[in-house]
């Protein structure tokens, strides 16, 4: 009732002169948009490598101290919270007790695929919501569609996987093949797109987070069908250009970036290495390189985007972003790694050291990221057990967080340094958020709001 006598006041006359002192609704101030310690907009924070140039969250938590508030989150999901301003943003997928006995129970199907994993039968909701920061407290939710998913996922997966993005009017969700979405920050539908189902090889579901950027939503899909990007006018969801791509399972994030005189959209996938313009949609420069099931989000370091996989195999790469056309990574590349990268953790790049976990495993290394050579490691992380969330750094400090609960604190530096290792009662598979002097972490059941 309130918010609606809100939204008529803002239709007034009187709706300027009483608002140009306030803030918005939105929970973000007149010119909070330059402030970027209230902001982690999209998975990998404001500068899409990890990192805070302003956050300064705890060193040390458990369950009893330092925990500013701990909410339950009905659902599955491993996506990312998003933060802008006040508000911390989050998806997630409600099974309901509804289901279609057309579709045999899942224990009743055949093995069909490597992983035994079955076509769900269950009615899912596909849920947003957003948190008031400081509390924790719901602010809004809404429904974005209810529908079974058309396809499984593996056990370490979900239908809630891709991270929300927002510029702070768009707030884009994408639930993959359950559809897209967009929202204003007060929760108000924008609009939807459906954009087909995809098939995901053996099953494995579906993750690859949304970009918005100059208000474009991209989208990658890749899979065992017919693989695509796409990109979108954020305001109206009208699709601008779409384009196919031949490559199989991967579910890396693209990177969005300004080189050599255009926008660049850097997707990482187990074929080639792509750059497209993100005005027209052709392609800039190819290159191949990478191993199978791609994941890690290319990261960009000067001239060069760096770019890494870890299944079957490994592969890091540092790639010049003024070439054109197609290159082998034999050629033009400033330096090239083929051990101990990550499978799904992406890396960090921070003030110049890159560090990455090994596939999925608790070893650590750190290279120098203009040379390539190693600076430490592999260091085994004793304290934490394998690793699903990357890495993020802030105030010197680079937190890795295991999936057993255990997030150990390393100082950030050209030396292995442990600061501190701390315990939460929960298990992790989503990338943390740093935010101002907080740390936003999600468990399976819980979302943690970490502050001295």
């Amino acid at each position: 009732m309130i918010l609606k006598m809100m939204r008529k006041l803002l239709a007034s006359p009187l709706a300027f002169l009483l608002f140009a002192t306030l803030p918005t609704l939105s929970g973000v101030s007149r010119g909070e948009e330059t402030q970027p310690d209230r902001h982690w907009g999209q998975w990998r924070g404001p500068q899409a490598n990890g990192t805070s140039a302003t956050a300064d969250p705890p060193v040390t938590w458990d369950e009893d101290s330092n925990v500013k508030w701990k909410v339950a989150i009905d659902g599955r999901g491993t996506s990312t919270p998003i933060v802008w301003g006040d508000r911390v943003f989050v998806l997630t997928a409600i099974k309901t007790d509804r289901k279609d006995d057309a579709i045999p129970d899942p224990q009743d199907q055949p093995k069909t695929n490597f992983f035994d994993i079955k076509q769900p039968n269950a009615v899912h909701q596909y849920v947003v919501l957003c948190l008031d920061r400081n509390t924790g407290d719901e602010v809004w939710r809404e429904m974005a569609v209810v529908k079974i998913p058309h396809q499984g996922a593996h056990n370490d997966n979900d239908f809630a996987s891709a991270s929300p993005t927002t510029d702070g009017k768009h707030l884009i969700c994408w639930f993959g093949s359950a559809g897209l979405f967009c929202y204003s920050l007060d929760g108000d539908p924008l609009w939807q797109r459906d954009l087909g189902e995809v098939n995901v090889g053996s099953s494995l579901g579906e993750g690859c987070s949304p970009v918005l950027h100059d208000e474009k939503v991209v989208i990658v899909r890749d899979h065992a069908g017919q693989s695509s990007i796409e990109v979108l006018d954020a305001t109206s969801g009208q699709t601008l250009w779409r384009k196919q791509r031949d490559e199989g399972n991967a579910w890396a994030t693209p990177l969005i970036t300004k080189a050599a005189g255009k926008t660049q959209v850097i997707t990482a996938a187990s074929n080639r290495i792509r750059s497209y313009d993100l005005d027209s949609g052709d392609i800039i420069w190819q290159c191949d390189g990478l191993t199978g099931n791609v994941t890690p989000c290319p990261v960009r370091l000067g001239d060069h985007v760096i770019c890494m996989s870890g299944y079957q195999g490994y592969s890091a790469l540092a790639l010049p972003l003024d070439r054109t056309g197609e290159f082998t990574a034999s050629d033009h590349v400033l330096w090239q790694i083929d051990r101990g990268t990550p499978y799904i953790p992406s890396p960090l790049l921070y003030n110049g050291l890159l560090y990455f976990n090994q596939s999925n495993q608790n070893i650590l290394r750190c290279v120098d990221a203009q040379t390539g050579e190693l600076v430490f490691g592999p260091e085994r992380l004793s304290d934490v057990s394998n690793i699903y969330a990357s890495p993020v750094g802030a105030a010197g400090r680079i937190y890795v967080v295991g999936r057993g609960g255990t997030t150990m604190v390393l100082k950030h530096g050209r030396t292995f340094e442990v600061i501190a290792v701390n315990q939460l009662d929960e298990r992790f598979d989503a990338s943390p958020a740093v935010v101002g002097d907080q740390l936003i972490l999600r468990g399976s059941k819980f979302l943690y709001c970490i502050e001295q």
